[in-house]
């Protein structure tokens, strides 16, 4: 990046994204890309959005592998995978941006609900493989419209009021496989070019103490306080989408 001035801002942008995923383990697309592409090209934007949101995945992946249980997972992450499916067809039939605007205010109204009110789980958390696969395939849909695949599982896990280790556990496989399939997609299509492995190697300092200063504040943070900061980035994810 020739600019300076660009740069930095791309930086802190890649940065404010990796610190939010490694805290909560979604939602780098919607933080850093509120920055990105008001600066780059979408050409250049969204593939460089995903290979840094992988890194930051595989990163928490790593540091938290403690905490990831893979009971449960087939049924949500194999639906999910199903859900990208009908995302592609969506994309070329349907108007994405009045669907993003739609989901966005559905996020808004559900976030703000749920910080009004007090912590109980409204669904079971012993929840069946069906309510699952509906979830995991609704991630998949939504994940392929709007590059938020985690924002459906999320909610999922707040309405069944699982801890914070549990919901980690439950949603970081889920888009760090469904992250990997589009990951496969692109390349298939030759998205990816010279330049974001370029972009990639200037903003790897950015990403990397983002994604590490994340996991730090994943273990510093109660489960009060991480449902709070999951449902804030939420809301700040539906605002973002919608206007």
């Amino acid at each position: 990046m020739s600019d300076p001035v660009s740069f930095l801002f791309i930086s802190a942008g890649i940065f404010a994204g990796a610190v939010v995923s490694g805290l909560v383990g979604f939602a780098f697309s919607a933080v850093a890309g509120a920055i990105l592409l008001h600066i780059l090209p979408p050409t250049e934007a969204v593939p460089l959005m995903m290979a840094c949101s992988i890194v930051t995945q595989a990163v928490s992946l790593l540091a938290l592998r403690g905490t990831v249980q893979w009971r449960g997972h087939p049924c949500l992450i194999v639906c999910g995978l199903a859900g990208m499916l009908p995302a592609v067809y969506l994309l070329h039939h349907v108007d994405a941006h009045v669907f993003r605007i739609g989901f966005g205010i559905f996020l808004v109204l559900y976030a703000v609900a749920m910080l009004l009110r007090p912590r109980a789980a409204i669904v079971s958390a012993a929840a069946g493989c069906l309510p699952q696969a509906l979830v995991g395939f609704g991630g998949g849909v939504v994940g392929g419209l709007t590059a938020m695949p985690g924002a459906l599982p999320s909610m999922w896990c707040e309405l069944r009021g699982l801890p914070k280790c549990q919901q980690r556990g439950l949603v970081q496989p889920y888009i760090a496989t469904l992250q990997l399939a589009a990951l496969a997609v692109m390349l298939a299509y030759n998205t990816f070019s010279s330049s974001t492995l370029l972009n990639m190697t200037l903003y790897a300092p950015a990403l990397a103490a983002g994604a590490a200063l994340g996991v730090v504040l994943f273990h510093k943070v109660d489960d009060a306080l991480f449902r709070s900061t999951v449902l804030a980035i939420l809301l700040v994810a539906g605002v973002l989408l919608a206007i």
